[in-house]
């Protein structure tokens, strides 16, 4: 077994570390907050994550997975190291800032003095390994023998301990100029998962960075296309959710990511695209990507679009209207509010004089953070309480599955928006509701 340091302790580098702790490797996680790091020493995960509790806990608990503040510490403990800090986008900008991936770089490489290799795990433009590989040789005492691949990540929210222990592919970029030992290290590192017949694909630094951008690109673009046919469907009275299913009979289509409703969020798909828009015209490629400049808007249309089809609803205006929001954190499984569709539609819906009730089962303390105006309840039922009118903004299981006769005598009128398309229609009308779905009739 290996020892691995991990730099970075948020989503991706805490699950990354606990799950190469799982794997029977000692793991050191090294970050600058002192805070997230008590949290994850006692065992405790700083967000929401299904299935990563148990993970942590279970090898904190047998020693074999630690923390630290300390660079130092890490560059003695172990010689090979992981990069998983966040690549956010630039304010104002659509570029990534990576300064923390840079960080990492620019404090570890000085304290290299045996041979080590650094894997990058974080989502940066294409060219990031290249530039970050050069510097580390030339910051660190090893010299040569210190060498930077990339093994970008693909973990889904929800899902993340599954896609780390057992992934779709394995993907690792190395420099074709200098190979060194990353490969060889990696195969050491991942031994159970290749063991799984898992499929490895080994190719140069640039191709490794596109991998991960262009997937998200491709998937960014799967939900802008379907929700532009749902604009399409509300003009000539079709139903969005019945093309869906028979354009995703074509194997070459494939009926996943063709869920229709108020669009994507998140700390990803956003943010990646728009930086790899950037990163396009930085190096003379920008054609090539301009239409995700569409999607982008495509999806930023859907969130307006939903806050039109309340005020339909309503009656032509939102004032003094209760409205109920089923659903905070961006998709379900997850605390998550980054960029968050649902909160936003919600913040806009009060901004036109609504009273904005608030329920999400995991993402109520990073909702209040991020607009403290807004009112939020604890259950479902409590936050229908006295509505006007009922949104499904996010499709937690919980909200699947809600009764459209317990839920009746609660809300003042029986109208519910389903802006996930994620209920049963029939079943809302047969209960007396008036029941909107986006893009169906």
């Amino acid at each position: 077994m290996s020892r691995i340091a991990v730099f970075g302790t948020g989503y991706l580098g805490a699950t990354h570390a606990a799950c190469m702790a799982e794997l029977g490797h000692e793991v050191l996680g090294v970050d600058v907050d002192p805070a997230k790091l008590a949290k994850l020493e006692a065992g405790e995960v700083p967000f929401y994550e299904p299935g990563l509790d148990d993970v942590l806990k279970r090898n904190v608990e047998n020693g074999r997975l630690r923390f630290t503040a300390s660079y130092e510490e890490a560059a003695a403990f172990a010689d090979i190291h992981f990069i998983g800090v966040g690549t956010p986008q630039k304010k104002g900008e659509f570029a990534a800032d990576l300064r923390y991936v840079d960080a990492v770089v620019e404090t570890l490489a000085p304290l290299l003095d045996r041979p080590a290799v650094i894997f990058g795990k974080s989502t940066v433009p294409v060219g990031t390994a290249k530039r970050l590989g050069e510097r580390a040789r030339a910051l660190a005492p090893a010299g040569n023998d210190v060498e930077v691949a990339w093994n970008p990540e693909f973990l889904r929210e929800g899902y993340a301990v599954a896609d780390t222990l057992h992934p779709d592919r394995m993907v690792l970029g190395i420099d074709p100029e200098s190979p060194g030992r990353a490969e060889e290290v990696a195969r050491v590192v991942y031994a159970q998962l290749l063991e799984e017949g898992i499929p490895f694909i080994v190719t140069d630094l640039a191709t490794s960075e596109l991998v991960k951008t262009a997937a998200n690109a491709f998937l960014a673009t799967k939900i802008s296309f379907i929700n532009a046919m749902a604009e399409v469907c509300e003009a000539a009275d079709a139903d969005v959710t019945v093309l869906a299913d028979a354009i995703g009979h074509d194997a070459r289509i494939g009926r996943r990511f063709l869920n229709a409703g108020i669009g994507f969020g998140g700390g990803c798909l956003p943010k990646d695209i728009r930086a790899f828009m950037a990163r396009a015209g930085e190096i003379g490629a920008d054609e090539a990507l301009t239409f995700l400049r569409e999607v982008d808007n495509i999806n930023m249309r859907r969130r307006t679009r939903m806050v039109d089809a309340v005020r339909e609803a309503t009656g032509g205006s939102l004032l003094g209207t209760r409205v109920a929001v089923l659903g905070a954190a961006f998709k379900p499984n997850s605390d998550d509010v980054r960029d968050s569709p649902a909160l936003n539609i919600a913040g806009q819906i009060q901004l036109q004089g609504a009273s904005v009730v608030v329920f999400d089962p995991q993402a109520i303390m990073n909702s209040r953070a991020l607009f403290p105006t807004l009112e939020y309840a604890y259950s479902a039922l409590d936050a229908c309480e006295r509505a006007d009118i009922v949104l499904v903004l996010t499709e937690w299981q919980e909200f699947r599955e809600l009764d459209p006769q317990a839920l009746a005598p609660v809300v003042k009128n029986k109208v519910i928006l389903d802006g996930r398309n994620c209920l049963d229609p029939q079943r809302w009308r047969r209960a007396g509701w008036t029941y909107r779905g986006l893009g169906r009739r």
